[in-house]
């Protein structure tokens, strides 16, 4: 297979031979198949590309915000005429659905680029406080680690904005799903990107993302991945005190109250949590429940579950694709046979692949109830269509529960209303919440509490990120001072 090989990097808009001959094999998750092969990117290849980002970004950060929208403006049209293109290659390389493929993890990112759009069409860049006059700069060379499960949205909530604020960028793609990187990079070449400004370096994360992270030239070093991979990219980027943003793991809690609409409540909190085969840091994998309605709420979710058609992606019968690859196979495997050796009740699903399915890292969508919330599938993230349904006494035990976690992601509040369910969002210690299954809002800040990382993605808070704050005292203005500036305070509130 030689169709989707890349056996380059992507350094100074053009192909660049790595240093070293070693590569990366891809395994298309569907057929177990050879899909194509990148280069085992090295140090030395990190090295060339930062040089090369540092080099290009007095030129690209004195752009102005108007030219830098016009890029990402043409960028957005060429998504859209690669639309399908980049649909196809992540079924190839995810095993996601078509059409997860085109509305999700294409459509989103499209999204999220066009948002940056407007926000440089409006953004202020400077401000004035008493005598002085506070100007936002882009914080300089930032390195970006992307995972696998969402290839072009997580690597686009992190391109979008640095390019937005005039930054250059290294990215180290996934070695398991690095191929639409290649894709996007020839795209905003296309679109008018400065050579130079968004390079890319394939390889493994001990390798090349820890050179990322080391490298004294990077000023920002913005990683999405497991919470173990985030504490060696903070070790690591801790020792140049570089910026960070950390968007890590999750075991979110789906709270579904006594008074709320209890099976679409049910039904929904299942469906988020098998989204991408359950392939998401944000899932709702643990679903809170009042104990008196156990049964129902298992009887709910296991008819739910056994809804879900796993297949050929290509498909549009299919609803569930594969994990993403054989270790992730394994792992979620051993997590469902951990829980039926415990007291959890297997209500759907289980080990192995779902009948009539040979090959392919399939995993049946499962379900658990009667799950204590010291279990190690209650506490650890599964990263498979696992849902874990716990029991509560009292909505504030449900509470105390959903808290009882090292993440805090995301999370749901499920009420007869909106107001029934505030002073329950309030109490969670999580960083985003959906309200009765409201929708995605691609705008609001995502990021998490806890070990779920720090820094906010998405819209302006995301994009504020990519920005140093310059303070710059006038003294020709007389309306300085320490008095001046406590009555500007006061008058702001």
């Amino acid at each position: 297979m030689t169709t989707y090989s890349r056996l380059y990097h992507w350094i100074d808009g053009k192909q660049v031979a790595p240093a070293s001959d070693g590569v990366i094999d891809l395994i298309n998750p569907t057929t177990e198949q050879l899909l194509g092969r990148v280069p085992a990117g090295t140090a030395e290849d990190v090295d060339r590309a930062v040089r090369v980002a540092v080099a290009a970004f007095p030129a690209w950060s004195a752009t102005t915000p108007a030219d830098r929208a016009a890029v990402l403006a043409r960028a957005v049209e060429g998504m859209e005429r690669q639309g399908k293109a980049l649909a196809e290659t992540i079924t190839a390389e995810v095993g996601a659905p078509d059409k997860i493929s085109l509305s999700a993890q294409v459509g989103f990112p499209l999204n999220v680029l066009k948002s940056h759009v407007d926000i440089l069409r409006t953004f202020t860049w400077d401000d004035h406080i008493a005598n002085s006059l506070i100007l936002k700069e882009a914080v300089g060379v930032v390195g970006a680690i992307s995972p696998w499960n969402f290839p072009i949205q997580l690597v686009m909530a992190k391109l979008a904005p640095a390019l937005a604020a005039g930054c250059t960028i290294v990215l180290k793609p996934s070695e398991y799903t690095p191929l639409t990187a290649y894709m996007l990079a020839e795209i905003f070449q296309e679109a008018g990107l400065p050579d130079g400004v968004f390079n890319i370096v394939c390889g493994t994360g001990p390798v090349v993302g820890e050179a990322i992270s080391r490298h004294p030239l990077v000023n920002m070093v913005s990683m999405t991945g497991s919470t173990r991979a985030g504490r060696q990219v903070f070790a690591a980027a801790s020792e140049t005190v570089k910026r960070m943003h950390l968007e890590l793991g999750g075991k979110s809690a789906s709270l579904i109250l006594p008074d709320a609409d209890f099976e679409k409540a049910v039904r929904t909190t299942v469906d988020q949590a098998y989204f991408n085969s359950g392939q998401a840091c944000l899932a709702w994998s643990r679903m809170l429940v009042p104990d008196d309605r156990m049964s129902e709420a298992a009887e709910i979710a296991a008819d739910q579950a056994a809804q879900y058609r796993s297949g050929d992606p290509a498909s549009s019968d299919t609803d569930l694709g594969p994990q993403q690859n054989r270790a992730c196979f394994d792992r979620v495997q051993e997590y469902i046979g951990g829980a039926i050796d415990s007291d959890a009740k297997l209500v759907a699903g289980g080990l192995g692949r779902p009948d009539g399915i040979d090959r392919g890292w399939f995993v049946k969508p499962t379900v658990f109830a009667g799950v204590k919330p010291g279990d190690r599938i209650a506490q650890e993230e599964v990263f498979g269509p696992v849902m874990s349904i716990l029991g509560y006494d009292t909505p504030d035990e449900g509470v105390a529960i959903a808290n009882d976690s090292i993440f805090g992601l995301h999370g749901a509040v499920w009420a007869a209303d909106e107001q029934a369910a505030l002073p329950y969002v309030k109490q969670l210690r999580t960083g985003r919440i959906d309200v009765n299954g409201a929708k995605t809002n691609l705008v609001s800040p995502f990021g998490g509490y806890k070990q779920s990382g720090f820094g906010r993605e998405l819209g302006v808070y995301g994009f504020e990120a990519y920005l140093e704050i310059k303070s710059v005292q006038l003294a020709g203005d007389d309306t300085g001072g320490l008095e001046a500036g406590i009555r500007v305070r006061e008058e702001q509130g």
